[in-house]
């Protein structure tokens, strides 16, 4: 049961994190249109990899907790 609550909490949560960070990527794609907007092209590569590196961090805190063997280390 304790299990079941939790795996709907994670769903419900995902959802809801998930589709506010999209909105939040889109938001950031419209910076780029430069009948609005002027910046630098260092800027915008600043952007993304700062993007990239934050999803590239979420997805190690993913492998990390799947690849965990109950604390215990072994070679």
């Amino acid at each position: 049961m304790e299990d079941d609550r939790k795996r709907i909490k994670f769903k419900e949560l995902a959802e809801k994190r998930t589709n506010k960070a999209l909105e939040a990527i889109r938001l950031i794609g419209n910076l780029s249109n430069r009948q609005n907007y002027r910046y630098e092209d260092q800027e915008a590569r600043k952007i993304v990899k700062a993007l990239r590196e934050a999803v590239s961090e979420i997805e190690g805190k993913f492998n990390q907790s799947s690849s965990r063997n109950g604390g215990e280390f072994k070679l």
